[in-house]
């Protein structure tokens, strides 16, 4: 991001000029069997500095041991209760006044989380959503609760049916008349916000042109948006404004978002590409300073965000691949999974330190066209200094001879002159990088000078 050129003076300044600027809360969940008492999570969360929790059901146990605590607290309704809340206002009713009424004020209950990621949910729940919120909002008012507490929903990123460029963000034409426009109008007329889960991960896991450095927060280039010619630096500031623009884009330009969820795994599987604890500590300790030091995304530069890491232990009953119980900023031992700060006064000593893995390649990228990759191996090899003799006719990695290969030995020669030096690999956005070994032919890409 450009903010990270600013002095150490500016940084240290803006730390305690904007210290209310963001905020950082943390995903509370418990599909585990060895997770601590909640007594013991809530001094955790205390001793961390960590004045927001959401959770994804209403366990009296824990409701009860945040009281008194200070800490923010998001409740969530799940999936399976959406058909009976939406059904009936008394049995919405009943819900409040259980796992709500019972609670609060001494447990500061600030939100309700009306079911999660219900577009993407099997059962089918999207149908329900609408109701359920409406009567769950009745039930507040009538307990003089509506004043204190939100209510929204947590979506999927993948809701954001166009995403990129960030400009051309859109919600999927068949929902947006039964259900994004009605829900915008009651986030509208009741003051709330809306609930976003975005995974940067997932973006990085699944296409391999997005740069690990502009998912990580870190020194890059950064990406033009062709829409509305702003500059992004982080792929999280990009998927954010892909949510604003999709909301603007109906005309609902005054709702502020939340993230409900956003997380990077410290351990995955094999095919899991970035899982790990150096990438999974760079991103959430770079995001909390992105937050907490203030200002919004390129396109609502003044819309300072809450955001919830996800989440606070290692879940081991969790399904799916090994990255989904991994997720933990701790260990059920309480222990840290990787040293980050959550506040203000932790980010002065805080510094991300890249940790560059063994083996990592610069490649092009072959869908630039071979106009760009020609005038960028042009380039390489003659102002940027790469060593272009092994393609030579007749060397050693002429074959293949395509300009896609000739333009990755040329690029990764000069990413490794360089010592892979962040902005190193990029030529124009031609080049990415890469973890596993080239392969043209026979020829072998160096590592290293």
């Amino acid at each position: 991001m450009e903010r990270l050129a600013f002095s150490c003076l500016f940084l240290f300044i803006s730390l305690l000029a904007v210290a209310d600027a963001g905020s950082i809360g943390v995903n509370y969940g418990r599909i585990a069997n060895n997770l601590p008492s909640a007594l013991k999570v809530v001094s955790l969360l205390k001793s961390q500095g960590l004045n927001r929790v959401k959770v994804f059901n209403s366990d009296p146990a824990v409701l009860k041991a945040l009281s008194g605590s200070g800490i923010k607290v998001t409740v969530g309704l799940p999936n399976e209760l959406l058909l009976a809340v939406a059904s009936s206002k008394s049995f919405a009713s009943t819900w409040v006044q259980k796992n709500v009424g019972a609670f609060h004020p001494s447990t500061q209950i600030e939100a309700i989380a009306v079911g999660n990621e219900v577009f993407v949910d099997p059962n089918n729940t999207t149908r329900y959503l609408i109701p359920a919120m409406k009567n769950l909002h009745d039930a507040l008012v009538n307990n003089d609760f509506n004043n204190d507490i939100k209510i929204s929903s947590p979506i999927a990123f993948s809701a954001i049916q166009n995403s990129f460029p960030s400009s051309a963000g859109s919600f999927p034409p068949e929902l947006v008349e039964s259900v994004f426009k009605p829900l915008l109008d009651f986030l509208h007329q009741t003051g709330s916000y809306f609930m976003i889960n975005a995974y940067p991960f997932f973006a990085y896991d699944s296409d391999s042109h997005v740069p690990l450095d502009y998912a990580l927060f870190r020194e890059n280039p950064g990406v033009v948006d062709a829409g509305n010619g702003l500059r992004y630096f982080s792929l999280f500031d990009a998927q954010i404004d892909a949510v604003f623009a999709a909301m603007s884009a109906l005309k609902y330009d005054d709702i502020k978002v939340v993230v409900t969820e956003t997380g990077w795994p410290s351990k995955g599987d094999e095919n899991e590409v970035g899982a790990s604890i150096p990438n999974a500590a760079a991103y959430n300790g770079n995001l909390v300073r992105r937050i907490l030091t203030g200002g919004g995304t390129p396109l609502r530069p003044k819309a300072d965000l809450t955001v919830y890491l996800f989440a606070l232990f290692n879940e081991n009953n969790k399904n799916g691949s090994t990255s989904e119980r991994n997720y933990g900023l701790f260990y059920p031992t309480e222990e840290k999974v990787y040293d980050i700060p959550f506040s203000v006064e932790g980010l002065k000593n805080y510094n991300d330190t890249p940790r560059t893995p063994v083996n990592m390649w610069c490649v092009a990228k072959g869908d630039v066209g071979k106009e760009k990759l020609q005038s960028a191996l042009e380039y390489a090899c003659g102002e940027g200094g790469a060593d272009c003799h092994p393609i030579q006719p007749g060397a050693t990695c002429y074959n293949p001879n395509t300009v896609e290969a000739h333009a990755s030995f040329a690029f990764n020669s000069y990413y490794q002159k360089k010592s892979r030096a962040m902005g190193s690999c990029y030529f124009g956005g031609a080049a990415y990088v890469v973890t596993q070994p080239p392969r043209y032919g026979s020829c072998e890409f160096p590592t290293g000078y």
